[in-house]
């Protein structure tokens, strides 16, 4: 009985994050277009971290209740799932190149997220002092962020700058024709939808994992991680297919330095975290991805499909592994 309402909610959990992302997505291109703001920057910010929700969430229940694996688990987890397979999934439905100079410098600022929370990992915990001076980093990297909005901004007074392969789908509309609370409704919808159907979809996901005797570590890495994201991964998709890639890509570069920065300190401000060894495979395996990905996108070499399927395969493969070992 309780295995059938697992399964139930599962499935009502993910339609409520397809529906969500949609919402999100079609409200933040639309602000985007009629505040002439790149929608690049919209998916650094108000996407990137509104699908982090989920991560925040969870890390952060997880720590409280003395469950580190789960915590950061969930985070490195995350970012593996997000740079394999969501970054794959992106480049085979359009394969893309990037050329705006702030994507550039967020994807150097994902590899130097990544390296610091190696550092960090590095003894195996995450103290409450290490969690604020993570927390202190993200502050810096909004600093600079806002102020590189700003120049850009500034620069190319107002218009969006289109990325080759999939261009702002709605910046040639009308601006006057967006209202601005209907589509504010619209994110707000999308985020409560995305951060509940995220919560229930790992509740139940965890229940079903644990009937099947899994280590909490697994569980963290695997099953929370790749629910957890299913958010950046319908939003990515929905907006890859309807040639918003520039949203699409700053989604995953944003969330992937907001999870390390962001979810892993609050969590360890709430309570030091300790976790298991297998940590520095996961380690590892992200940092193999993190420096393909960085090489590609910071260098504004095409994503090809061919690259993507073999993300996506790296992606899968090392839940498969973390499930075997």
């Amino acid at each position: 009985m309780v295995l059938l309402e697992d399964i139930l909610l599962f499935g009502i959990a993910a339609l409520a994050l397809w529906l969500g992302a949609r919402s999100l997505v079609t409200g933040a291109s639309r602000l985007a277009s009629a505040a002439g703001v790149s929608a690049l920057v919209v998916g650094l910010t108000v996407v990137a971290f509104g699908t982090s929700a989920p991560e925040i969430v969870v890390s952060t229940g997880a720590a409280v209740e003395g469950r580190g694996d789960v915590a950061v688990g969930n985070v490195v987890g995350s970012n593996v799932f997000n740079i394999g397979v969501i970054l794959g999934l992106v480049a085979v439905i359009t394969p893309f190149r990037v050329t705006e100079p702030l994507l550039h410098r967020d994807v150097l600022a994902m590899a130097g997220s990544t390296i610091v929370a190696a550092a960090v990992l590095a003894d195996g915990s995450v103290s409450r002092l290490e969690g604020a001076i993570l927390l202190v980093v993200l502050t810096c990297y909004l600093g600079v962020l806002w102020f590189a909005i700003r120049a850009a901004t500034d620069g190319d007074g107002g218009r969006s700058k289109p990325i080759d392969g999939g261009t702002t789908a709605l910046a040639e509309r009308d601006r006057h024709d967006v209202r601005i609370g209907i589509e504010g409704g619209r994110i707000l919808v999308g985020l409560v939808l995305v951060i509940v159907g995220g919560r229930v979809l790992v509740d139940s996901a965890v229940g079903l994992a644990l009937a099947a005797g899994v280590s909490e570590w697994a569980i963290g890495v695997t099953v929370v991680a790749a629910g957890t994201s299913i958010p950046e991964l319908v939003t990515s998709v929905v907006a890859a297919r309807g040639d918003d890639v520039s949203i699409a890509a700053g989604n995953i570069i944003g969330s992937n330095i907001f999870n390390v920065v962001g979810v892993l300190g609050i969590a360890a401000v709430f309570r030091p975290l300790t976790v298991d060894p297998a940590v520095f495979v996961a380690l590892t395996w992200l940092g193999v991805l993190t420096v393909f990905t960085t090489i590609v996108l910071a260098t504004g070499r095409r994503l090809t499909r061919l690259e993507g399927i073999s993300l996506v395969v790296l992606g899968v493969g090392y839940s498969i592994v973390s499930l075997i070992l």
